[in-house]
């Protein structure tokens, strides 16, 4: 073999690409990668959307409108005889559309309609939860749904967004209702300081129902059986509405001074027992209400001392605008944000620590 021939330098061959198994065909490389970059990140709205449609499409989503909607109707029946029989004595008295939710009759105990509400709205974040992620375990979809291109977190928050959203449709049907009867039947029209008014309470009552909408996804997640679960949701929500005054009650007759104490000690039970009270989210809703659907309530707590019990006594009758009306009850909705968001979390952690099997 001759010099040149050794010298020679052989020809090299060319790798051919690995074809990227994560590419669809029949897609571009741009559109293909900013698909896989999007899906994780808007994995929730997937989850959403989907339970967004089982929520409206079930027989659930109807019984609990109607429900609610006889809940409203009940006492704006009677509310709307009281204001019927005094509309020669109305003119220039302020806030009269939104004494179609805050008036009441002797007939249901002076119950008004959001009285009504806060006891029965409440359903509506339990039955929208209490089978959310045990449902899907116990009918074997819970693996195959984590198997998606999407975050495991993705699917807690999506179903928490699907059942705010139906609970808000829900809501602001029953509000909508009750303003157009007051429009068409009583020929009642809202001023723009009233329309604010009633915008807020229904933000508050939707917080509100997300608190239970949390805690009955906590119990979802806690709980294998959805009966169990909603067994649970169900009692608790029972206890409270009707026996959590009683139960305060008597806590605080536990942790108050005996009677025939000085005056300034029965104010100090008093904001105690009211205290403990607002522990329980239907107490901080009810008060959250009051102020904002009635201009002349301009205190919601005991006075700390006699001295500030005479001078509320000697108070002159006026009218909170908004601002002050929200300064007023800024704690209570702080209080309802925190015990929706330890729920929420607690129900997050879980899911997250939990193991998931095929």
């Amino acid at each position: 073999m001759s010099s040149d021939a050794a010298a020679k330098p052989r020809p090299r061959l060319k790798a051919k690409p690995r074809p990227r198994l994560d590419r669809k065909p029949g897609l571009p490389i741009a559109e293909t990668d900013k698909l896989r970059d999007a899906l994780p990140r808007a994995g929730w709205r997937v989850v959403a959307a989907k339970e967004l449609g089982d929520h409206l499409l079930s027989v659930r989503f109807i019984v609990l409108l109607l429900v609610l909607g006889l809940t409203a109707a009940i006492p704006l029946y009677f509310a709307a005889g009281e204001i019927r029989a005094a509309a020669p004595d109305a003119s220039g008295v302020p806030a009269v559309f939104l004494f179609l939710f805050t008036l009441g009759a002797e007939e249901i105990q002076n119950q008004s309609v959001f009285t009504f509400l806060g006891i029965v709205a409440p359903l509506l974040g339990l039955a929208f939860a209490f089978d959310a992620v045990n449902g899907e375990r116990s009918e074997g979809t819970l693996p195959r749904l984590l198997a998606q291109p999407i975050h495991r977190d993705d699917v807690i928050n999506g179903k928490f967004a699907a059942g705010i959203a139906v609970i808000g449709m829900v809501i602001l049907s029953i509000t909508l209702f009750i303003a157009g009867f007051g429009l068409l039947r009583l020929g009642i029209v809202p001023h723009g300081q009233e329309v604010v008014r009633l915008i807020a309470w229904v933000l508050v009552t939707l917080l509100y129902v997300s608190v239970w909408l949390a805690f009955g996804l906590l119990l979802s997640v806690l709980v294998r059986r959805a009966a169990t679960a909603a067994l649970i949701g169900f009692g608790v929500w029972l206890l409270l509405s009707i026996f959590g005054g009683l139960i305060t009650e008597f806590v605080g007759g536990l942790l108050a001074p005996a009677a025939g104490s000085t005056p300034d000690e029965i104010l100090g039970s008093a904001q105690l027992q009211q205290l403990i009270t607002r522990l329980l989210p239907n107490t901080l809703y009810n008060e959250i209400s009051l102020v904002l659907l009635n201009p002349s309530v301009t205190q919601v707590s005991t006075p700390a001392t006699i001295d500030q019990f005479q001078q509320a006594q000697q108070q002159i009758a006026t009218l909170f605008s908004l601002e002050q009306s929200l300064l007023l009850v800024w704690p209570h909705v702080v209080a309802m944000v925190a015990l929706a968001v330890v729920c929420f979390v607690g129900a997050y952690v879980s899911f997250m620590r939990q193991e998931v099997r095929a």
